[in-house]
């Protein structure tokens, strides 16, 4: 295995402990978990904080999500294809808040340890160019329905991943079933009768 192979898994074995144990978890626990000795962790990363910072990064790329949206079939219908890409955002989504919520909760406030202080080692992609690439994708959601939108796909698109990111701020109580919610955001709030 290479280094950057050996990385890789050790950042994806690692991913869970940290999610769970936020900085509490031991390169101990992670080696056992990956099947490997202690050791061989610092032969790919510096330290725990070049460990952790690499966690931070992977989960903060998007690669993943949008190749999950990139497979959505055009030939589904455009519920269904909105749908099965609002479950690809939330997971992302969701694994993102428990790694980093973890960790912020454990006192790690910034890369490099819990007093910040020198710049993380794996910087995470660039936010503009992640969401870019999330609207282009979710883009190419809408476009088989380009002739019957109001508004060119690249917008409807926009305005979708305003509404998504919304959702996961919920006001109260109210939780609303993505079905539903989708179904308004096609159709409007007042039914025609």
């Amino acid at each position: 295995m290479s280094p950057e192979q050996r990385r890789e898994m050790i950042v994806r074995t690692a991913l869970p402990l940290v999610a769970e144990h936020g900085t509490a978890v031991t390169t101990g626990q992670i080696a056992r978990a990956a099947g490997i000795g202690e050791a061989t962790i610092f032969r790919v990363f510096a330290d725990k904080d070049e460990l952790l910072d690499a966690c931070i990064a992977e989960v903060l790329r998007n690669d993943h999500v949008l190749a999950e949206i990139g497979e959505i079939s055009l030939d589904r219908p455009l519920v269904e294809r909105l749908t099965e890409a609002v479950a690809a955002i939330d997971a992302y989504l969701a694994r993102m808040g428990l790694v980093l919520g973890a960790l912020f909760a454990t006192g790690r406030k910034g890369g490099r340890g819990a007093q910040g202080g020198a710049e993380q080692a794996e910087p995470g992609p660039d936010r503009g160019a992640a969401m870019e690439a999330t609207r282009e994708a979710l883009a190419e959601l809408f476009e088989p329905e380009r002739e019957s939108l109001r508004l060119p796909p690249e917008q409807v698109a926009a305005m979708f991943m305003g509404f998504v990111f919304s959702r996961t701020r919920p006001v109260g109580d109210t939780v609303i079933p993505i079905e539903d919610a989708i179904d308004v955001f096609l159709n409007g709030a007042v039914a025609i009768a």
